[in-house]
């Protein structure tokens, strides 16, 4: 399988690396693009008008991964990324056809994604026989009453996938973030599914990250980073690394808590912590960083994050 997988994904790769210009004309011809709003940094201003919902190409990856290998598995892993990318292009497909920079409301995003998570949670209990048992360090087990497994994994999953959506704010930053992430799943996967669909994401994301790059020839928009988020979520809860989590998501979640002191601070003193928040914003406007210094900093204590679980992963779990 994993000769077949690196196939399959050389071929993702090439595939993404050839349409996505053809997927940018599209976008420009019928004025599919990015609004701006007007509190945003000059440099984030000067993007309007980029053209937006340019990770509908990376269903080419989960579709990939299907195709060549169509089981039960694979089929799951395509559906919790295309689920949460049909909650992101209704939002993408608001702000742009509309010029809106609020998209749908937060109330609608947040209900699709409760619903969706729902929906995969009751297929992973029904039919692939995931237990409510958290692995702990020693490979000992914590055995939760279902019903609090359930309620945990679906704020987990809501919380992670707008976490990494927040992450997706400068040119090719949550590219180069979640390619860790996923190497880390495909590292210590026993699933061929699952190295297969890591790949083919990982090569679909390499293909995107050539027009991604800065400056951004086009931005995936929720299209592709809520379908990222929701992806790699079911990837925690399917290889049980919950305990893992802080650790392995933690750009992810630092980028969501940035945006919650910022709020909870805000309200309370009228003052802000942050210059600007996701953090990630911060940096460019108080220290002066480029967005490619971010996004190298940023992707650098990805890789740290990944690596370290793989390590905790390897020796005591």
């Amino acid at each position: 399988m994993a000769t077949s997988a690196m196939g399959i994904s050389a071929l993702t790769f090439i595939a993404v690396a050839v349409l996505t210009p053809v997927l940018i004309l599209a976008l420009r011809y019928f004025k599919l693009t990015q609004p701006i709003r007007a509190e945003m940094p000059a440099g984030i201003q000067a993007k309007k008008g980029t053209p937006l919902m340019a990770g509908l190409i990376l269903l080419i990856g989960s579709a990939a991964a299907y195709i060549a290998n169509p089981t039960p598995w694979t089929a799951f892993l395509g559906s919790s990324f295309l689920l949460f990318s049909v909650v992101g292009f209704l939002d993408d497909f608001k702000k742009a056809a509309f010029q809106d920079p609020s998209g749908i409301s937060g109330r609608a995003k947040l209900v699709l994604q409760f619903l969706f998570t729902g929906v995969l949670l009751y297929m992973l209990f029904e039919h692939f026989q995931l237990t409510s048992d958290i692995t702990l360090i020693g490979g000992y087990q914590l055995a939760l009453p279902t019903s609090a497994y359930i309620v945990l994994m679906l704020l987990f999953v809501v919380g992670s996938a707008n976490a990494i959506n927040f992450t997706d704010g400068l040119d090719g930053l949550l590219i180069v973030v979640a390619l860790p992430t996923y190497m880390f799943f495909f590292a210590i996967t026993e699933k061929p599914e699952v190295e297969l669909f890591c790949l083919a994401m990982i090569a679909s994301l390499l293909g995107l990250l050539i027009y991604n790059a800065f400056p951004a020839k086009a931005f995936m928009g929720d299209t592709g980073s809520l379908a990222i988020g929701g992806s790699l979520s079911f990837l925690a809860i399917l290889e049980k690394v919950e305990l893992l989590i802080p650790l392995l998501f933690f750009v992810y979640f630092a980028e969501q808590l940035s945006v919650i002191l910022q709020v909870w601070y805000y309200k309370r003193t009228k003052l802000r912590i942050f210059r600007m928040a996701p953090i990630h914003y911060h940096y460019s406007m108080k220290y002066g960083w480029t967005e490619n210094r971010i996004v190298l900093v940023f992707g650098s204590v990805s890789s740290l994050c990944a690596l370290l679980s793989w390590v905790i992963w390897y020796l005591w779990m």
